[in-house]
């Protein structure tokens, strides 16, 4: 009973921090503001990453989601918005959308930019509605380790992710499944 109980308390305060830290639909993101926080992101990537930088240099397109809110216990969630940026300029904008099951709990505000360095990797975010992770071509996820180790030659994947601005707490193992769509603003 008192696992029980305990239980019922841990679920009533991840569904309170889910509210507070969920995006509100009445409250979407104007494309003016993701354009802002993109770039915004981006530079701030690069001023801590040189190697994020470099592969800003090379990428046929840089997939940037500077604010995704995610939460949980036992079912996760996340949502975020972004801009797809080509040449220095917008080329479109999209959503993450993760659900997930498993020992989890905890929550989390992060961003990550997905450098699309081959034009198939490009033309793959819009091939589908949505596309998943884990089901086109392979992301090499780089931390400040791998970063640190690439060179020119070693990098050799279509698409390569950065994740930044880490605040909060999540941890776990579980289930997840990542889908990213292209929006209209």
């Amino acid at each position: 009973m008192r696992y029980f109980h305990l239980t019922i308390v841990l679920l009533v305060l991840a569904f309170a921090a889910g509210t507070f830290i969920s995006p509100n639909p009445a409250r979407a993101a104007t494309a003016a503001e993701i354009n802002r926080d993109a770039k915004s992101a981006l530079e701030k990537l690069y001023g801590k990453s040189p190697k994020a930088k470099a592969l800003g240099e090379k990428a046929k397109g840089v997939l940037v989601f500077p604010g995704i809110a995610k939460g949980g216990f036992m079912v996760g969630g996340q949502y975020g918005e972004g801009a797809l940026i080509k040449d220095g300029k917008t080329a479109g904008y999209y959503n993450t959308l993760q659900l997930s099951y498993g020992l989890q709990a905890g929550i989390q505000k992060y961003g990550y930019a997905l450098f699309l360095m081959t034009d198939t990797a490009l033309k793959w975010i819009d091939k589908s509605d949505g596309w998943e992770i884990g089901t086109g071509p392979s992301i090499v996820v780089m931390d400040a380790g791998a970063a640190a180790a690439a060179t020119t030659t070693t990098l050799q994947s279509e698409i390569y992710a950065f994740f930044f601005d880490q605040k909060g707490l999540m941890g776990g193992i579980g289930l997840q499944g990542t889908k990213i769509t292209k929006i209209k603003k």
